[in-house]
């Protein structure tokens, strides 16, 4: 008779669920004289967002927002001018299972009109009112509409 091998099954309570992914970006808040919120919609995406993104090697957190404005909006705002806000977290808003996890900044943009490049497709001032009608991130609904 052949000797009897047994496998023990290791499970645990979050074996089932799977930690969500996080994604580090930097992301501005832009209000103009009016009080209005700047936010962007990425090409091939629907949720509006807050301008910014992910860092390359080596960038600071206001050093990926300075890029990311100049690339996406044509605004230049010295990394040094950046006020920054806290980091904040929320579910992301193109990425299933993923949570955003961002470096936010005020940037006063002046007399600077942004306008739409890379990776851009729809650029929108909004009121709290507006956001009620249009699909907003979830960081940018949390934490970032205007009181109204």
């Amino acid at each position: 008779m052949g000797a009897t091998c047994y496998r023990a099954i290791v499970t645990s309570p979050t074996a089932d669920r799977a930690e969500p992914r996080l994604i580090h970006v930097s992301a501005a808040v832009i209000t103009d004289q009016d009080g209005r919120l700047l936010l962007v919609r990425k090409t091939g995406t629907t949720a509006f967002m807050q301008p910014g993104g992910k860092p390359e090697i080596g960038e600071s957190a206001s050093q990926t927002l300075s890029r990311e404005l100049a690339e996406e909006l044509g605004i230049f705002v010295d990394p040094h001018e950046l006020q920054p806000l806290g980091s904040f977290t929320a579910a992301a808003a193109n990425e299933p299972g993923h949570l955003v996890v961002a470096d936010v900044f005020a940037a006063d943009i002046g007399t600077q009109g942004p306008e739409v490049g890379a990776e851009i497709a729809e650029l929108r001032w909004i009121t709290r009112a507006d956001a009620e009608h249009l699909e907003i991130a979830p960081l940018a609904r949390t934490y970032f509409l205007p009181a109204d």
